[in-house]
């Protein structure tokens, strides 16, 4: 069989592993329901620390102990929410108004009004403290 009979057989298989890798891609790389990582925890800071107490209580049952993600909210250790993309106000929104699911499959996020704003700081420490050890910094977002 000549090169010339065998390339649409070639041609075939190059578009079913560009679908398989694009299917692999957006089932287990994307960002979805049930999405837990591994997070390295530095020495934090006495102020972050007590983040982290406010955020065990008030938090981790559904964005997971140290911000891992569960299967009911997402990792907040993860590039999405890297300063540049989500400041700080966008926490302290999200905490007093909610937010409406838009990176995740997780559905929409309720309204925290029982969450001090002096809580919702001392856990942003303690995020970006985390974000930090784990190589996440402030990057521009562009849409």
């Amino acid at each position: 069989m000549t090169l010339k009979e065998r390339l649409p057989a070639f041609a075939i298989m190059v578009v079913l592993a560009g679908g398989l890798a694009v299917i692999t891609w957006k089932f287990v790389a994307a960002p979805g329901g049930g999405s837990t990582i591994s997070v390295k925890v530095p020495v934090l800071t006495a102020l972050a620390a007590r983040g982290r107490q406010v955020f065990e209580t008030r938090c981790a049952a559904c964005h997971g102990v140290n911000a891992a993600g569960t299967d009911k909210g997402p990792p907040l250790v993860h590039d999405i929410y890297n300063p540049g993309h989500h400041g700080d106000a966008a926490f302290l929104s999200a905490a007093r108004r909610g937010v409406q699911q838009h990176h995740w499959r997780f559905g929409n996020m309720a309204p925290l009004p029982e969450v001090s704003d002096q809580e919702i700081s001392l856990i942003i420490r303690y995020i970006r403290q985390l974000q930090e050890a784990n190589g996440i910094t402030y990057r521009p977002h562009r849409m």
